[in-house]
């Protein structure tokens, strides 16, 4: 048995696969965000904690014999979050999230000290990141800064928790703003423009490799052998794509949650931070991934329909089949790739008084398609990319419909694959499986179905499109 344990930011999964990767077993504990000023946003490291220990008790009592034969954990979680220890491995103040945005000056401000930064980060430096966290704990609470002994991620908090090593994974460590991303190891030049250096940092580890055991009295409380080995994990995008598949360079994961991610998977790192493209670790060896990020998924859809009071389901029924002149701009929560812009705002353009409410709920999903259609072009400036497919999952692959516009609007066909359980958790259970397994294949879902193109809208689209990156450019 291997263990995946997925440190989210509303709720720990704990999920239990067997040799064959299939799931036996999973447990969930919530925790809340705390947002004491505007921009903020925090969680306490003891509360990640508590919710594991709660979950594997509750292992250990449905399941007692099944840990007992758990040989591997991996770890995998959101990334970019900044935990703070003394020297005595206390939490000095409550962790920093990967969805505060208080750091948006000192983001500027290591850009500056550091030109390169993007190009040895694989990445524009965001207030996500790690890094200006701590230039901001350093201008603003510099008591608390003079104590840090060890800077750590999320996930690597409960690592340390588990087994008393201080260490983390190449894909999560390339979200803090610190990593040399092509050379996989930490750069010295921008930890000291934050006055710090590889003594605050964990040990960097690849995502299948062996980082340590659990403590015998932690292995002891759960019920399990003391000789369980933990492996690096991963962050939780590259978990999640491990999670649908194997690894391989020609498969592209279109991920349409509430936001919407493309990730694809790449032998050689060859960013392009000025479209806004994360290019980051992968969490195996002598990999990295591109990866597209779209703050406006299929949150623009639930949006729209509690305007009207009605489903998402209803709502898609209602949806003129028929395209028409409205454009909608999705950018309800401003966007990530390929603009950057924070400051980006939803727009309907075209109404007039024959413009109807399925008139608008056409233009939502068309909108949303042509501004996720955006990062798969930014991806696909990387000539060296030979695409064979694009996997959908996610909540908003559920309408066939709208995955015809997708379809469309990217000019390639999507494949429906049958995965039974996805998410970081499973991608983190693999990583322990591959320790004990490194030469075996991981097994392909089966295909459900593939949407093709509607060549009708492909060439509508083409037009569409150019006047809805031109209407954004005006708007800009």
């Amino acid at each position: 048995m291997y263990l995946g344990i997925d440190l989210g930011t509303t709720n720990l999964k704990v999920i239990l696969v067997d040799e064959q990767l299939h799931c036996v077993a999973s447990e969930t504990e919530a925790f809340t965000v705390s947002r004491p000023k505007p921009l903020w946003s925090e969680q306490d490291p003891n509360d990640w904690w508590r919710a594991l220990n709660l979950a594997m008790e509750n292992f250990s009592a449905k399941h007692p014999r099944l840990l007992q034969k758990v040989r591997g954990i991996g770890l995998a979680g959101q990334q970019h979050g900044a935990v703070l220890l003394d020297d005595k491995n206390c939490v000095l103040r409550p962790a920093i999230l990967w969805n505060d945005g208080r750091s948006h000056q000192e983001c500027i401000e290591l850009m500056q000290a550091v030109p390169t930064a993007a190009a040895v980060v694989g990445s524009v430096i965001m207030p996500g990141f790690t890094a200006p966290k701590l230039l901001w704990v350093k201008k603003h609470e510099p008591d608390i800064f003079k104590k840090v002994h060890k800077v750590l991620l999320p996930k690597d908090y409960l690592r340390f928790m588990m087994s008393g090593d201080y260490a983390t994974d190449m894909s999560d460590a390339s979200g803090t703003g610190w990593l040399d991303v092509g050379r996989r190891t930490w750069s010295e030049p921008l930890l000291a423009a934050c006055e710090l250096t590889t003594d605050h940092m964990p040990k960097a580890y690849e995502g299948n490799a062996v980082t340590g055991k659990l403590r015998a009295e932690i292995a002891k409380r759960w019920g399990m052998s003391p000789e369980v080995r933990l492996v690096g994990g991963a962050g939780d995008n590259a978990a999640s794509a491990l999670s649908m598949g194997s690894v391989n360079t020609h498969t592209m994961y279109l991920s349409l949650g509430t936001s919407a991610t493309f990730f694809i998977a790449c032998d050689g790192f060859r960013p392009n931070p000025g479209k806004a493209i994360h290019t980051f670790c992968h969490a195996v060896p002598n990999y990295w991934h591109h990866m597209a990020v779209h703050l406006n998924g299929a949150s623009t859809i639930t949006w729209f329909s509690s305007l009207f009071g009605t489903d998402v389901k209803t709502l898609l029924e209602d949806a003129h089949t028929e395209s028409n002149d409205l454009i909608f701009l999705p950018y309800l929560s401003g966007e990530r790739t390929p603009h950057n812009n924070p400051y980006a705002s939803g727009v309907f353009y075209g109404l007039t008084h024959t413009t109807t409410k399925g008139d608008m709920a056409h233009a939502v999903l068309e909108g949303t398609a042509f501004g996720i259609a955006l990062g798969y072009q930014a991806i696909l400036e990387d000539k060296s990319l030979q695409i064979n497919e694009i996997s959908v999952v996610g909540g908003g692959s559920r309408h066939d419909a709208w995955g015809i516009m997708f379809a469309s609007a990217l000019q390639h066909p999507l494949t429906y694959r049958k995965v039974r359980e996805v998410g970081a958790a499973v991608g983190a259970a693999k990583l322990a499986w591959m320790q004990d397994f490194p030469e075996k294949t991981m097994p392909e879902p089966d295909i459900e179905k593939v949407l093709q193109p509607d060549e009708s809208l492909v060439s509508l689209y083409q037009r569409k499109m150019e006047k809805f990156m031109a209407l954004y450019d005006a708007l800009r």
